[in-house]
């Protein structure tokens, strides 16, 4: 199986027009603005009553089309990932009748009749499962063919939980080739993780029986989840993948990490992505030399922590399950990584560490869930293009996650020339002309209401109608789409 330089070419990005800024938030509803702009960021994108994971998701796949002049006769595979699906029998075709649609009224050949379309849903971690998938694809069947994978998603919460200030919507796609143009993959070292964790983070279909429809029937996609037990789960999940990577990748792990031209992160919020490149680096010299575990010694001293301890919080298998039998979910299963953690994140190593590229432009964006990883890579790569970088070469590390849980570790390599894909990437257009929502727009917006108009974004898809059954003919719920030329 020859896998040697399948990578990607090319990414998209698609954000809805409401944008909602946290500091106007938290003057609505009293929550502290110098905590909520360091934890979680400045703003977050709203989807239009008219919007959904679909509508998205196809803006940003056909503009990774246009912009990189692909073939539609090329793509063999069009995957989805996503956790916010409207309908469970169709998914990814979805996306491809919208595309085609608008591909035909531009003049343009549709997407190939003999196309896969599948829908990969894992939390947050779908999208990495489908980019592995559309790399597995072109290394076994489609080599001569070409992937996209689109990862799109709506990230809402109940007013009042302590999530509502994370949320956000929008849609990244990604062009995969076997010769990648951006990143190569390096699918032999790979790390990955996944266990079974019951009340983690969860959207079981029981929430909607007696919901109240919006004007597009588009249900509150609201989570059940908990938070300090799902932020276990993460940490837990991450280090699993990690000690799986570091296992492969050879060398001293904590060299590794500190030889990364960037590590991209699930970063549904800021502190969320610090906190976990913060453990990684802990695992990694835990797993390391005799060095790094002196300069694990003077974290552990930093924070009065007995060394041996921290070292065995970091290499063992906790037993997260057992917070459920104990009911006991607030508990703390890494006291000593957790304070380490928290020394380490006020250092200039961990500055150094921490990728500074694409981060200003993630602040404003939102919790995309899926798309939240290959969104930040998106922004990143273009700044380092705008910023001139020499990184023609240098690794690149993406960790992803998916609550219930799962993570995975990815490495990957910029391709000499990676300069020229980057810079169509426009990232920053995709945040323009966001509309800034008062108090009462976002009441409105939240609860799916329609606002009475409809932002003019050229380009972009939106629902249409929703089908009732009529006679003998049956479309109950069905929505149908259209495309703003």
């Amino acid at each position: 199986m020859q896998t040697s330089g399948i990578g990607i070419s090319g990414f998209a990005c698609y954000l809805p027009g409401y944008r909602v800024r946290l500091e106007d938030w938290c003057g609505w509803t009293g929550n502290a603005w110098d905590k909520v702009q360091e934890v979680v960021g400045y703003s977050y994108r709203l989807r239009g009553p008219d919007e959904n994971a679909y509508t998205m998701a196809a803006t940003a796949a056909l503009r990774l089309i246009l912009r990189n002049d692909v073939d539609p006769d090329r793509i063999g595979l069009l995957g989805l990932g996503t956790e916010s699906s409207t309908d469970n029998s169709a998914g990814a075709v979805i996306v491809k009748g919208m595309v085609n649609v608008a591909l035909r009224e531009l003049g343009l050949s549709p997407v190939r009749r003999a196309c896969e379309v599948p829908e990969f849903k894992h939390a947050c971690l779908g999208g990495v499962y489908a980019l592995k998938a559309a790399a597995r694809y072109l290394a076994v069947d489609g080599s001569d063919k070409v992937a996209v994978v689109v990862c799109s998603d709506v990230a809402e919460y109940r007013r009042d939980s302590s999530g509502e200030p994370t949320q956000g919507a929008g849609a990244v796609a990604m062009l995969v080739e076997p010769r990648g143009r951006l990143l190569a993959m390096d699918l032999h070292h790979t790390g990955s993780s996944s266990a079974y964790r019951g009340v983690d983070f969860r959207k079981p279909m029981a929430r909607f029986a007696g919901s109240v429809r919006g004007p597009f029937v588009q249900l509150r996609d609201h989570p059940v989840f908990n938070g300090k037990y799902s932020t276990t789960c993460y940490l837990d999940a991450v280090l699993a993948a990690g000690r799986d990577y570091f296992s492969q990748c050879g060398g001293a792990p904590a060299a590794t990490l500190r030889d990364m031209a960037a590590i991209f992160l699930h970063r549904p919020y800021q502190r969320m992505s610090e906190t976990g490149l913060a453990f990684c680096y802990l695992l990694a010299l835990a797993l390391g030399d005799a060095e790094d575990l002196d300069e694990l010694g003077e974290l552990a001293a930093a924070t009065d922590v007995p060394l041996p301890q921290l070292i065995d919080e970091l290499r063992e298998q906790p037993d997260v399950e057992a917070l459920l039998a104990d009911g006991d979910l607030a508990a703390e299963l890494f006291p000593l990584a957790s304070a380490a953690a928290r020394v380490l994140r006020g250092l200039p190593a961990f500055a150094g560490l921490m990728t500074s590229l694409g981060i200003d432009a993630m602040r404003h964006t939102g919790n995309l869930y899926t798309a939240s990883l290959p969104a930040w890579m998106a922004a990143g790569i273009e700044q380092a293009a705008t910023e001139e970088r020499e990184l023609g070469g240098r690794r690149v590390l993406t960790v992803g996650y998916g609550s219930g849980d799962a993570a995975e570790f990815m490495p990957m390599r910029f391709v000499d020339g990676w300069q020229a894909a980057a810079r169509r990437i426009d990232f920053a257009g995709a945040m323009a002309g966001g509309r800034d929502v008062d108090a009462a727009e976002y009441a409105a917006l939240h609860a799916g209401d329609d606002l009475g108009e409809r932002i003019s974004r050229p380009g972009v898809f939106y629902i249409d109608s929703i089908g009732e059954r009529r006679g003998h003919f049956d479309d109950s719920g069905i929505e149908y789409y259209r495309y703003q030329g």
